[in-house]
């Protein structure tokens, strides 16, 4: 069995002070339904844990039963750290789920194609890790706006979600983290501390992260709403 954990606790600071972009609206939906739907409509996935903010846990039940997300089984209260949240999400996933599915929340764009993707790596090599490789070329800053290098890129790949994983190995990464004191900003940095093997699955630059407002108007354009 599969679950999907879509997280959606986080306040943004580059929308405006306490912005909650989840819940922003998007066309006709708020913008973490397209993530829900697109999970709904994943024949590799069962069930949903949603992650939000404590104070909109009601609200997120009213969203679940409006748009018919019939695989959410829990919804649960995240923290201030989005390694925290995923952990309450994964508290909440029931006995028998062998594949989780970590997806940000912020990230309307994402396809049921590449969930799936991100599910069959998780079961053949232990991860699946959705990211794009960079093309652009890139500039090491250290100071003001000075430039210290030009960085490779040939290597470089940006990170996306979803990011599956087996469970047992998602656990025992943030069990460490927590051990340590760390902060990491994905479960592959995680899962990284403790394998060598984490898995790249091939996404696109339209799976875009809602972070200002102008990724909402592009967002809308890419989906045509």
């Amino acid at each position: 069995m599969n679950c999907g954990i879509i997280v959606a606790a986080g306040k943004s600071e580059r929308m405006g002070k306490g912005v909650d972009k989840a819940f922003l609206s998007l066309g006709a939906k708020p913008v973490v339904v397209y993530s829900l739907l697109a999970f709904e409509h994943c024949p590799d996935i069962e069930e949903v844990v949603l992650v939000v903010r404590s104070d909109r846990i009601e609200a997120a039940r009213c969203m679940v039963q409006m748009f018919g997300c019939m695989k959410v089984k829990k919804i649960v209260a995240g923290g201030l750290q989005r390694q925290v949240s995923v952990v309450k999400g994964l508290e909440a996933v029931r006995d028998g789920v062998s594949v989780v599915v970590v997806h940000d929340g912020a990230r309307p764009c994402v396809t049921p194609e590449l969930i799936s993707a991100s599910v069959r790596s998780a079961r053949e090599h232990g991860s699946g890790v959705a990211a794009v490789k960079i093309t652009d070329t890139v500039k090491e800053v250290v100071k003001g706006n000075m430039i210290a290098k030009t960085v490779d890129r040939t290597k470089l790949w940006a990170v996306q979600t979803p990011q599956a994983f087996k469970r047992d190995l998602l656990v025992k990464a943030l069990d460490l983290v927590k051990k340590k004191k760390l902060t990491v900003t994905d479960e592959a940095s995680a899962v990284e501390l403790i394998s060598k093997n984490v898995r790249l699955v091939v996404s696109s630059s339209a799976n875009l992260k809602i972070t200002t407002a102008d990724d909402l108007v592009l967002a809308g354009a890419l989906m045509r709403l």
